[in-house]
């Protein structure tokens, strides 16, 4: 399936979303199997900063406004090289954040829901939080197709191993987001450490911890492949597409035994026959679970 094709046509009428909620509510309640999917959206009513656009990066992050960084511009591997007190600041301020933040009670229905199905569920997403695994979800049924922030690898690629930040503490001063020294540091060269999570211009990233995750999620495919599968993706926008062409691409590949149900505030369009609805993860997953 080409991406973005054979799109519906988007109808806002109260009745009608109703409608399909109750519709959305009827798939979940008959699949067998669980998938979902999900993007930087899903973590909006968790209370995470919208990065979408340089006005939103630069509303949660008010310094790199002054310097006129955008989010791609912060989110590349060179800093760690170039200013790694920079690089730090950033990375190290985000890790801080996800460790404070619980997550919704959207993840908990979606939890229990994938609980439920004889075919287990998985999660496919762009997200390196671990907000996921955070609510509750087992790890090995979590893809991280951008790696995690929680996990650290030699910026120099000294060596392939990747290892936990769990023990891993940076302060960051808020005011020029500059981190303080000491920095993570590769336990093999002593050298500057870096988040295992798939930057901008990126040729240093260890992709060995999401390629183990994309051998588990193809098994996980297979076992359910003579089953019915609702996906449900949340907060995946176009910007970075690889969380809707991946929802797309397994309904076209398991059709007519693969439903797409498409959370998105602002893109709720989906491909013929799928379900798209115009709101927020939590609001959306809880009056579906209403529909049950």
């Amino acid at each position: 399936m080409h991406y973005l094709t054979r799109m519906t046509t988007y109808n806002d009428n109260e009745k009608h979303i109703e409608s399909l909620i109750e519709k959305a509510g009827d798939y979940i309640q008959e699949a067998d199997a669980l998938l979902v999917c999900a993007g930087a959206g899903i973590g909006v009513d968790s209370g995470l900063p919208d990065f979408r656009g340089n006005k939103g990066f630069w509303k949660a992050y008010p310094p790199f406004a002054k310097l006129g960084y955008s989010f791609i511009d912060m989110a590349n591997p060179h800093w760690f090289d170039q200013d790694p007190l920079l690089a730090w600041g950033f990375y190290g301020h985000r890790l801080n954040l996800y460790r404070k933040t619980t997550p919704h009670k959207g993840f908990e229905i979606l939890l229990n829901w994938g609980r439920e199905k004889p075919g287990g569920y998985f999660v496919f997403t762009s997200n390196v939080d671990g907000q996921f695994q955070k609510a509750g979800f087992e790890g090995d049924r979590v893809i991280e197709c951008h790696g995690s922030i929680h996990h650290l690898q030699c910026a120099r690629s000294c060596t392939s191993v990747i290892w936990s930040a769990e023990e891993t503490n940076v302060i960051v001063d808020e005011e020029t987001m500059n981190a303080r020294e000491p920095l993570p540091a590769c336990p093999a060269c002593g050298q500057v450490a870096r988040p295992n999570i798939l930057m901008f211009g990126d040729w240093s990233w260890i992709s060995r911890r999401t390629d183990e995750q994309q051998h588990r999620f193809h098994q996980w495919l297979s076992r359910n492949e003579k089953g019915s599968i609702i996906i449900i993706e949340c907060g995946a926008g176009t910007g970075v597409p690889t969380v809707r062409m991946t929802s797309e691409s397994i309904v076209s590949r398991y059709s007519p035994n693969a439903k797409l149900i498409r959370i998105n505030v602002r893109e709720p369009y989906v491909p013929t026959g799928q379900i798209g609805l115009p709101m927020g993860a939590l609001e959306a997953l809880t009056k579906l679970s209403r529909s049950r």
